[in-house]
């Protein structure tokens, strides 16, 4: 029988029963006690039928709650739909004593928490896979304040690492012909460098020199998960304001073009936060313009350096440093520093260099670059190669990194190492430039002259 029929059918039916309701009056909000018993009641169906049924009432009533009867309703999964300990207990005895594989699949499924199987039933429901995608959305938002509520978000990675791996991805290429509804959510979810308008968007889409590539899912329909914008260049570029204002290309044909940038990386759902498609889709979209445009040579991304600002204003209070270079650093406190070419030129000197510290020596508590786009770029075995200086003087790219942006280079040929060698030991792949720049970085810290 047709699985899809049968799940349109019957939401249908739930949306109708819940209309018929409404009209009679019933138009109270549903607790998150009636959730929970709805959500036992689809445990304890075992039919297809009305399990789709089931599931999609028990999202549809979701839907419905107020945000704190939601936190009411987290609360419930992490107690009453979790593993049951004595049956652990039980489980893992009959396997110390068995050691066969017929108790380690017992032990396995006592190890289980109810809430995984729920979160299956309720993925039968029409656009079920999105609507617990959203519903991870929302604990997320509480995780912080509620870290006991870790073990649901565990669950939700664990099943979403599957239900979206690689071999459900569907790659599309994103232009002017693409649907009205796809290119809005497009504007809306772009993240790196706003969309302004309509105008905008066919600039970076509709141009010879540009390419937009987007991940669907075939279960969340022309929602996005990630898109990628890029720019045909000749050339490495080092500067983001002529590429979005569509002034920086001296291309007329796309075959004239020597180098692919990938200027904008959107992840779309964040409810699918942690649950990587940013490595596939770069590939994959290098895999498509090298078949398109075989003379390409570099592939190469012009990339922002969030917390850059951040840790640089750290460094203005940082006693340990010179004093001279902590004076340098307060001269980015002159309103429009970045327009004065003698000011610029003095800032450049020091700041450049600490950049290239942060970026290869500044690490987290795992021993991992503390820069995130760092990481995502240097995890999928791209080469830290470029700083550009006043490469954004948006207020925004001034703000985050003093007008920063960074090249990360993708050479085919060094990729699995690059990727082996940071898995392995955090091994930031740089180049000599980037090298350079560190052991300036060193001196600086010593009070010692750069030049």
């Amino acid at each position: 029988m047709n699985m899809t029929f049968l799940q349109e059918l019957f939401n249908n039916i739930t949306q109708r029963d819940a209309l018929r309701r409404r009209r009679q009056g019933d138009a109270t909000t549903p607790d998150h006690t009636q959730l929970m018993a709805a959500c036992r009641a689809l445990l304890e169906s075992d039919g297809e039928a009305s399990s789709i049924a089931l599931a999609s009432r028990a999202l549809a009533m979701y839907r419905r709650l107020d945000e704190t009867e939601k936190q009411h309703f987290f609360e419930g999964l992490a107690t009453e739909f979790a593993a049951e300990p004595s049956a652990i207990d039980a489980a893992y005895e009959a396997y110390r004593q068995a050691r066969d594989n017929a108790t380690l699949q017992a032990l396995f499924e006592a190890c289980e928490p109810q809430r995984q199987e729920l979160f299956r039933r309720l993925n039968l429901a029409s656009d079920g896979t999105y609507e617990l995608v959203r519903m991870r959305e929302d604990l997320l938002g509480w995780l912080r304040d509620r870290p006991h509520l870790g073990a649901i978000d565990a669950d939700f990675a664990h099943l979403f690492g599957s239900w979206f791996n690689r071999g459900f991805l569907m790659l599309k290429r994103i232009d002017w012909n693409t649907p009205a509804s796809i290119l809005e959510k497009i504007i809306r979810y772009e993240a790196v460098h706003e969309i302004q308008d309509w105008n905008d968007l066919r600039r970076r889409l509709d141009a010879r020199d540009r390419r937009c590539f987007a991940f669907f899912h075939p279960a969340i329909g022309d929602e996005p998960l990630i898109f990628v914008e890029v720019a045909l260049h000749k050339g490495l570029p080092e500067r983001i304001q002529p590429i979005l204002s569509g002034e920086q290309s001296e291309i007329d044909d796309p075959e004239a073009a020597d180098t692919a940038a990938f200027f904008g990386i959107s992840n779309c759902q964040t409810g699918l936060r942690g649950i990587s498609f940013g490595n596939f889709l770069i590939k994959q979209v290098v895999q498509e313009l090298k078949q398109e445009l075989p003379q390409l040579r570099h592939f190469v991304t012009l990339s922002p350096v969030p917390g850059f600002g951040r840790w640089l204003a750290g460094c203005r209070e940082d006693e340990t440093l010179p004093a001279e270079l902590r004076n340098t650093l307060a001269a980015l406190d002159t309103p429009g520093w970045h327009r004065d070419a003698r000011l610029a030129e003095r800032l450049e000197t020091v700041i450049k260099p600490l950049a290239a510290r942060y970026l290869v020596e500044e690490k987290n508590a795992r021993g991992l670059p503390l820069n995130a786009v760092a990481r995502f770029h240097l995890g999928n075995g791209a080469e830290l190669h470029r700083i550009n200086w006043l490469g954004d003087v948006s207020a925004k790219g001034l703000e985050q990194a003093a007008g920063l942006m960074v090249n990360y280079l993708y050479v085919l040929d060094d990729i699995e190492r690059n990727h082996e060698n940071y898995t392995a030991n955090a091994t930031v792949a740089r180049s000599s430039e980037v090298k350079d720049l560190v052991r300036k970085a060193r001196k600086l810290a010593k009070g010692e002259t750069t030049k």
